[in-house]
């Protein structure tokens, strides 16, 4: 007996699948059957897909399959994310070479309208090649019948669900830290934040974050509070952090300690102020600890 040529093999059945159209057919004997509806979450094509891509491919092929042989009708179409930085950036790029300005002042320039139309010129640049591969991996899904995330019906359909959702007071206003592109005017996901990532030199600075009175404080903390109130023999306190990341600072909401490192109160004698930091915070509020000119009045776990 021979050794499996496996690629072979592969491109022997999907040649079969193709010649008996076995996708469609499945669906057409499956219409009357209950439906199953899987919601896929659609790829960029404005690059060629990658390993990633692969892996969720197959994963998004066995669930549909799985149903289908379950005795339900699950309709499959393939997706288009046509949105986001990865099509504005290649449109960017083309408005440096020709205008010499990227951005806000390259929409300004060219208008909405123009910009708009060059998106939508490149989004499908790589369509033939997903197809090519997708197809090649043996996914069953219609490319015929695609969408795109920036159909007008596509789009009008997200807020209609959102609208149900916002009725049903399923919708609130959340904060979060996230990246940001000055030159987009957008937050951006992780994975657009990483795509240009640099490596740069930022200033690191150290900020004083005065203590609210005692009683704006949780009641779980307003004894230990009151004992180092006592010791620094005022209420003017501040806690003290340092951070290599100031551009995070206008969105900062809380300050943590952690429950098992020591904390000490200190009295900075030149301007009279009182900081509760970290032993080691000492090396940065002082270029050198041993010549400053300040007092230890308390120290606590966190």
């Amino acid at each position: 007996m021979g050794s499996i040529n496996f690629p072979s093999e592969e491109e022997r059945i999907l040649a079969q699948w193709n010649e008996s159209n076995a996708f469609h057919r499945q669906l057409e004997l499956t219409k009357d059957l209950p439906p199953y509806v899987f919601y896929d979450g659609p790829p960029f094509a404005t690059g060629t897909p990658h390993y990633g891509h692969l892996l969720a491919s197959t994963i998004k092929d066995i669930i549909p399959r799985y149903w289908s042989m379950r005795g339900r009708y699950v309709e499959r179409r393939f997706g288009w994310d046509t949105h986001g930085v990865p099509i504005e950036q290649i449109i960017d790029k083309q408005l440096q070479e020709e205008l010499g300005v990227r951005g806000k002042a390259a929409v300004e320039k060219i208008g909405i309208k123009e910009y708009n139309r060059r998106c939508r010129e490149v989004v499908m640049t790589y369509a033939e090649e997903w197809r090519k591969v997708i197809g090649r991996l043996g996914r069953w899904i219609d490319f015929d019948r695609d969408y795109k995330t920036m159909n007008p019906t596509f789009m009008e359909s997200c807020w209609w669900v959102f609208k149900q959702l916002h009725r049903r007071g399923l919708v609130y206003h959340g904060a979060r830290v996230l990246p940001y592109s000055t030159a987009l005017n957008t937050p951006l996901s992780k994975s657009e934040a990483q795509e240009e990532y640099k490596d740069v030199t930022d200033p690191a600075i150290t900020v004083s974050f005065p203590v609210l009175a005692v009683s704006e404080q949780p009641e779980e903390v307003r004894g230990k509070l009151e004992e180092a109130l006592k010791a620094a023999g005022t209420e003017d306190i501040s806690f003290v952090a340092w951070t290599t990341t100031p551009w995070t600072l206008p969105s900062n909401l809380a300050l943590c300690a952690h429950p098992d490192y020591e904390y000490w109160l200190v009295h900075d004698l030149e301007s009279d102020k009182r900081y509760m930091m970290l032993e080691a915070g000492l090396k940065v509020l002082y270029k050198d600890p041993k010549k400053a000119k300040y007092k230890v009045l308390w120290k606590t776990k966190g």
